[in-house]
């Protein structure tokens, strides 16, 4: 039994300027971390791509207690094709309809919910709701299956991630009722990644990378990097494995001791995105 914790999806952004003006202004989510790199991340978590880089994380609240959205730029990429892989983020924040009508942002609909669209095609699904504050507005992220069946035998019986809800087509797992679940829905075809796939996130116990290491060898299931230190300069340096599931949906596991020190808010991290957005000259 792995005893996992829900942190964040990863985007790769091409718009950093658009696309801090949604997260803040449309959505309502804070800064909480920035930081810059100079070279390709060992585990990939920037994509396969060597050049400078940034992260950015953005939510409701710090990562200790809040499932957020880790945006990656890679400096000079000006666009990133799509496929059929991620389905959407569900957030509970009426508020965010709101924000998104005074600041002239399209909402949509679709399936009799209200959706509004990141820059670069990303849909968050909008529960009109106020926006809770004794729990995290981030509900679920759904992502898409070619076979449910052998999803779930992955998510549950690999990674023990609990069935909280099922149906023919979909199941919403999560390691604890009070986390952000993963609703992976069956889509019927072949799952593409295309250049724009996604990461999602999790920590674990220290103790327990090994154990799902070997777990994951004996299933003869994909481990796309092994387990791995990675540095961030001035930080804590945190240890990661990066695994596949049967549709290539990429998974990491971070130990969880190192991840809460490399994780705090930095209170200087919105005034720092701002000042490479500015600075920066690679899209011209």
């Amino acid at each position: 039994m792995v005893s996992g914790r829900a942190l964040h999806f990863v985007f790769k952004v091409a718009d950093r300027t658009l696309t801090a003006k949604f997260y803040r202004d449309v959505l309502g989510m804070k800064v909480l971390r920035h930081e810059e790199f100079s070279e390709g991340c060992e585990a990939a978590c920037n994509g396969p791509y060597a050049n400078r880089w940034s992260k950015t994380m953005v939510g409701y609240g710090p990562e200790d207690n809040h499932f957020v959205v880790e945006l990656t730029y890679n400096y000079g990429i000006t666009h990133y094709e799509m496929g059929n892989d991620f389905i959407g983020i569900t957030i509970q924040s009426s508020e965010s309809l709101k924000r998104a009508a005074a600041t002239n942002w399209p909402v949509k609909e679709q399936n009799g919910l209200k959706y509004v669209e990141a820059p670069g095609g990303y849909k968050f699904y909008i529960i009109d709701k106020p926006q809770p504050v004794d729990k995290d507005p981030v509900v679920k992220v759904s992502l898409a299956s070619s076979n449910l069946a052998k999803s779930i035998a992955y998510w549950n019986g690999l990674l023990t991630l609990k069935i909280f809800e099922k149906t023919d087509k979909s199941a919403t797992l999560g390691f604890s009722d009070d986390q952000s679940k993963l609703e992976l829905i069956d889509i019927g075809t072949p799952v593409d990644h295309a250049k724009a796939y996604g990461r999602i996130a999790f920590s674990c116990p220290f103790e327990e990378q090994p154990i799902i290491d070997q777990k994951i060898q004996e299933a003869k299931g994909k481990i796309l990097t092994p387990l791995i230190s990675l540095d961030t300069p001035g930080k804590a340096t945190v240890r990661v494995i990066i695994l596949a599931d049967p549709d290539d949906h990429e998974i990491c596991f971070v130990d969880d001791e190192s991840f809460r020190q490399l994780s705090q808010v930095d209170p200087n991290s919105d005034a720092d995105l701002d000042k490479y957005i500015k600075s920066d000259k690679s899209r011209a």
